[in-house]
């Protein structure tokens, strides 16, 4: 089952969520919708939670668009005490390899990876991915739904957009793609999520704030307006549990092509 859920950062925050979309494949190669079917826990792990409820030797992989929203996602799954790595390009070669192996051999495992790494990696027998956020073009999102659902086995699949991303679903029309109500998330569910935010590291919300504003800053769907580039990502922000937006150098702001904005903080 390949889904889409709107927005990314739902991931962390009820209170911005709208709507999910799901689609099934049985196969890349058919491209044919079989079936459709609620995602009850959601926000507790993109839906993870119930898919390794329901199949033992699950076997997730979790794209994001930057390598720092990799960590962060990482670190919040890691919180809720799910069996977790990740592979981005702040870690080592020698980190990467080792958990790359590590996913291709296990199952009962999540493994969070940041678009680019992920390129070229093939791995056996993944029963469920996750976009998290808008992916760089079509083909790299057909390229990802195709890592689920090999020889013959029904995969599924979650894509993570905000309202505001639905344009990219114009590049994937003709895929069998239906949309579903975001499920109510019960207050135990949320409790859980906000104390495993509140114990991610700062300095790691810090990162993430910034290599999504510069993600999304390169973007033709909301690049060319900063001020509603900033209004977003501050959103963001506030979905990690941050009161107010991380400040970001001056020097960094001026290579963005972001220097005073209204809502940016400078360092």
């Amino acid at each position: 089952m390949y889904s889409i859920c709107s927005p990314p950062i739902s991931f962390f925050s009820r209170r911005t969520c709208k709507g999910i979309i799901f689609s099934n494949y049985s196969k890349l190669a058919d491209i044919s919708a079989k079936q459709c079917q609620r995602d009850r826990r959601f926000r507790s792990g993109l839906g993870a939670k119930d898919h390794m409820a329901d199949d033992v030797d699950y076997k997730v992989l979790v794209f994001c668009t930057t390598a720092m929203v990799t960590r962060l996602v990482a670190d919040l799954l890691g919180e809720l005490k799910m069996n977790v790595r990740e592979i981005h390009s702040r870690k080592p070669q020698s980190y990467r390899t080792r958990v790359s192996d590590e996913f291709h051999k296990s199952k009962g495992l999540i493994l969070v990876t940041s678009d680019v790494s992920a390129r070229g990696v093939d791995y056996p027998d993944v029963t469920l991915v996750i976009q998290v956020g808008l992916p760089a073009d079509r083909e790299q999102y057909i390229h990802q739904l195709g890592r689920t659902g090999r020889k013959g086995k029904e995969g599924k699949g979650i894509l993570l957009l905000a309202p505001w991303e639905e344009s990219f679903l114009s590049s994937v029309k003709d895929l069998p793609i239906t949309k579903a109500p975001v499920p109510t998330i019960d207050p135990d569910t949320r409790k859980k999520v906000e104390r495993a935010l509140s114990n991610v590291e700062m300095k790691n919300k810090e990162a993430a704030y910034q290599a999504w504003l510069g993600y999304y800053n390169s973007t033709k769907i909301v690049g060319r307006d900063k001020c509603r580039l900033v209004e977003l990502a501050n959103e963001f922000s506030r979905s990690m549990g941050l009161d107010t937006p991380p400040a970001i150098a001056k020097l960094i702001l001026g290579k963005m092509g972001l220097r005073n904005v209204l809502g940016l903080r400078t360092k």
